[in-house]
């Protein structure tokens, strides 16, 4: 597992009024400029808002971001 990852983080509203929060990753397709993304997890109870999804897409995404190894040389 990589120490840095690109990722994203995206609401969807798959129904209506139910939002859940998408967290993606970038990987390398070496086709080109273009930045492709592949889901890596996402919400499995809806919100009822696109801000409460976003707020807890958010949560997610900084549990991970503290769940990762520090990149050698940080904090030297």
């Amino acid at each position: 597992m990589p120490a840095v990852r690109d990722m994203a983080l995206t609401v969807e509203e798959r129904e209506k009024g139910q939002f859940f929060w998408v967290l993606i990753e970038a990987f390398d397709n070496e086709a080109g400029e273009a930045m492709y993304y592949r889901r890596f997890k996402s919400a499995a109870t809806p919100q009822p808002s696109y801000s409460s999804a976003l707020a807890l897409g958010v949560a997610a995404l900084r549990r991970l971001a503290s769940a990762e190894p520090a990149p050698p040389g940080a904090g030297s």
